[in-house]
């Protein structure tokens, strides 16, 4: 498929579909639980609470990959406030700091997660990929972008304090993600 018959597919889609296009393919982004959105809703808060020139830019459509032929729509996109005003329904990572997946319980979903989307994160020069895996109960932290990859990936726990680090620069509370 090509990127301009996905962009096609895409724009005929009903609201209900999720569309993406990552690694050349193809991928429908599973339909979101109450728990998904309440995790969401969580680092949201904490985001603005502690970086309130920020804004946690929920379903944001980026253009990712190397060749930046990939379109995915992150769970959450952290940028400065006004970073997307104008623009369309993609739009170029520049000013991201961190982009947040949350996993489903759709196993082929969460393996594109772990690999697909965080290399094309990495490809895109998006500073931390934070990755809230609800299959393992842990939260990782993906930063310092080089080469298409993420040098540091530390794992954590639910229930730990967590440094995201620089350009994000906060610390998130995953206690409330015991109970997900």
């Amino acid at each position: 498929m090509t990127l301009d018959e996905f962009e096609a597919l895409e724009h005929g889609a009903p609201e209900t579909v999720t569309l993406e296009f990552i690694g050349g393919r193809l991928a429908v982004k599973p339909a979101r639980d109450g728990d998904h959105g309440t995790i969401v809703m969580s680092v949201l808060r904490q985001c603005m609470e502690q970086r309130p020139e920020l804004g946690l830019y929920t379903g944001r459509g980026l253009v990712v990959e190397p060749d930046r032929a990939g379109r995915v729509r992150a769970d959450g996109a952290l940028a400065p406030l006004g970073t997307f005003a104008g623009h369309g329904e993609w739009s170029h990572p520049a000013g991201v700091l961190m982009v947040l997946e949350v996993t489903s319980r759709d196993p082929v979903a969460n393996q594109r997660i772990r690999s697909q989307k965080r290399d094309g994160y990495a490809a895109a020069g998006i500073p931390v990929f934070l990755l809230i895996d609800r299959d393992q109960d842990t939260l990782t932290v993906h930063s310092e972008p080089e080469g298409g990859t993420y040098r540091l990936d530390p794992a954590f726990p639910y229930g730990a304090a967590v440094e995201v680090p620089a350009p994000v620069g906060i610390t998130l509370d995953t206690r409330p993600l015991t109970s997900r």
